[in-house]
């Protein structure tokens, strides 16, 4: 056994400290400075409509108390609507995917010249700072209500997120493989496609797979809007106080996303 003394922590300066405590700092005081405007305060208002709150529950959970009003439920609607959910989620990301990969490469600061690759970063900021109903309501007027306007809203917003991510992995690549391409007299777009693409491969398609889990999600929120998906049935159970259709369908969305996770899991343990 060795006597070696342990070494010591290595210390961090004055300046990283202060940064520190200035950057902490100032987040509690932003935290301080919205606790009124977020309207925290009415945190307590959560316990004192109890009398509601436990009425909902009742109905909510009613359906699971009783078997003969849970076998009534139209659960092959139910299914049939998440499963048309899980479409749109699949479709827009696809979608997405083949608008991401070349904002990514474009965007990607060693690929591309800087008066290419910063006016790409800025359309990206863009896309994802327009929230998806927002985008989903410009598409409904478009095209009418349906599940096509949230494949379109996914693929959107999506694809802006995808794109970014893309970029990040492209700009994280090894410089080897692609000098040895360059080396052998390749044009760009062959540096791009041998030297590039097979590094990043596996991280863009566990991007995508991540992706497809939130889109799954936003799908079912799009819905409430008219786009399509189990959330147009979700919303018409809420508002016509059906709590116990409310119960059995969010139960069907979270088993479908559950099992989405599960998969989407798995494939990424194998790429990675």
């Amino acid at each position: 056994m060795s006597d070696a003394p342990i070494p010591a922590p290595p210390k961090r300066s004055a300046s990283a400290i202060g940064f520190d405590l200035l950057l902490w700092g100032g987040v509690a005081v932003l935290l301080l400075i919205s606790f009124k405007p977020a309207e925290i305060d009415k945190f307590p208002e959560l316990f004192g409509g109890s009398e509601r709150m436990r009425e909902f529950a009742r109905g909510f959970f009613s359906a699971f108390t009783d078997l003969d009003a849970f076998l009534a439920m139209d659960w092959s609607l139910f299914v049939a609507k998440m499963w048309e959910t899980i479409q749109m989620a699949l479709w827009g990301t696809a979608l997405a995917v083949l608008v991401a990969v070349p904002l990514g490469v474009l965007g990607a600061r060693n690929i591309t010249p800087w008066w290419i690759q910063q006016p790409v970063r800025r359309l990206l900021d863009l896309i994802r700072s327009i929230p998806d109903l927002v985008v989903a309501l410009i598409f409904i007027t478009a095209v009418g209500l349906g599940p096509f306007a949230g494949v379109m809203a996914i693929m959107f917003n999506t694809g802006g997120v995808l794109a970014k991510l893309f970029a990040e992995a492209v700009e994280s690549i090894d410089k080897g493989p692609v000098e040895g391409v360059r080396a052998t007299g390749a044009v760009k777009l062959q540096e791009i496609i041998w030297g590039v693409i097979p590094q990043v491969a596996p991280l863009w398609t566990s991007y995508a797979l991540y992706r497809f889990e939130s889109s799954a999600r936003a799908a079912t929120v799009l819905g409430l809007i008219g786009a399509g998906g189990i959330g147009q049935i979700l919303i018409d159970s809420i508002n016509a106080f059906q709590f116990d259709q409310t119960g059995c369908i969010v139960l069907v969305i979270v088993v479908a996303v559950s099992m989405i996770d599960l998969l989407s899991q798995a494939i990424r343990s194998r790429l990675l």
